[in-house]
């Protein structure tokens, strides 16, 4: 057992937490005549190390999720959705949303694409929550920070709240608040060509280069955004609005997360940062939930397709469940860290 304990921490933290990396470059900086006890030269380090790293497991990620994907194409996936029926629909939508696009704008097309094909609405919205909340990049970038337990709870939690919402918009029979020109498009059957090895392996590298050209600025601000907070703003005041002394601390995440727009490569370094200086779990995990399921762009984008009374029930339902998922991370946290 202490064998596997001693992999998993290696893997853990010198493959996925890439430590070997922030030690090297500390050991460059200091090469160059630099103090790394400097709050400049620390904040360079998160800076560069950041950047680095997570390019490196985006990269990675994008590719293996891309060729997995490539076996989901749109037509595939509702043909798949259309053998379940019921919660077993709303699951397998929710899974599904796992292996494909990276931020909630890019799910939205997707999410209209099923709605006009004639899926059940709930399974739709089942999918459009976990797509961007739960996809597998998000599994292996948590597991490089919080570790494995930290990381397969929140992909459970929420899967959790996709199924449920999901289910919860089909109980309400909302099919007319759909714009009306969704349920008359109709779906197209089109012929599935069988790809071979290298088409997959084309379709990731092709995937790479365009997810990461969207991406890298996101990435650049987060790393940006969270070497200010790991090297200037000071731990009592993260601890103060942030820390278990702040019991709305989730509440005020969630709500300041709604509106940026991001996806969860771009929250991580911000995210860690805050985990140093001692923000909690839950308070991280909603803010990280918040950014990437409800962007305002998405929001804006999602409107075009359905009706209000429908979009601010979808938004609620995510609110409420981030809200949810963030004050049991915070109860819970005692036992999985």
């Amino acid at each position: 057992m202490q064998i596997i304990k001693a992999i998993w921490d290696f893997f853990q933290g010198q493959i996925l937490g890439m430590k070997w990396l922030n030690s090297l470059i500390g050991e460059g900086l200091s090469a160059l005549g630099l103090d790394n006890a400097n709050r400049w030269v620390g904040g360079l380090q998160f800076f560069i190390y950041d950047v680095i790293k997570i390019t490196v497991l985006l990269c990675f990620l994008i590719f293996f999720i891309s060729y997995i994907q490539s076996y989901f194409p749109p037509e595939r996936s509702k043909k798949i959705l259309g053998h379940f029926h019921g919660i077993g629909a709303n699951c397998v939508a929710a899974l599904l949303g796992t292996v494909t696009p990276f931020c909630s704008c890019s799910s939205i097309p997707l999410f209209i694409g099923f709605t006009s094909a004639g899926l059940s609405l709930g399974v739709t919205f089942s999918f459009l929550i976990s797509s961007p909340m739960v996809d597998l990049g998000s599994l292996f970038l948590l597991m490089s920070i919080f570790g494995a337990k930290i990381a397969i709870i929140y992909v459970v939690l929420g899967l959790i709240i996709a199924v449920t919402g999901g289910t919860l918009i089909e109980k309400l029979h909302m099919e007319k608040h759909i714009e009306s020109f969704i349920l008359t498009a109709g779906g197209v059957d089109i012929t599935l060509p069988d790809l071979s090895k290298k088409d997959r392996l084309i379709y990731a590298k092709e995937q790479v280069l365009s997810t990461f050209k969207k991406v890298f600025p996101y990435i650049l601000l987060g790393v940006g955004i969270g070497a200010v907070i790991h090297n200037w703003i000071p731990e009592e005041w993260v601890t103060t609005a942030l820390g278990s002394k702040n019991p709305f601390g989730v509440v005020l995440a969630t709500l300041i997360g709604v509106p940026m727009y991001a996806d969860i490569f771009g929250t991580i370094p911000v995210a860690e940062a805050l985990w140093y200086k001692g923000a909690q779990l839950g308070v991280i995990l909603s803010f990280m939930m918040a950014v990437t399921t409800l962007s305002l762009p998405s929001i804006i984008m999602l409107r075009k397709a359905v009706k209000p009374k429908l979009l601010a029930l979808f938004i609620g339902i995510c609110i409420v469940g981030i809200i949810i998922v963030g004050y049991l991370f915070n109860v819970l946290i005692a036992l999985i860290v």
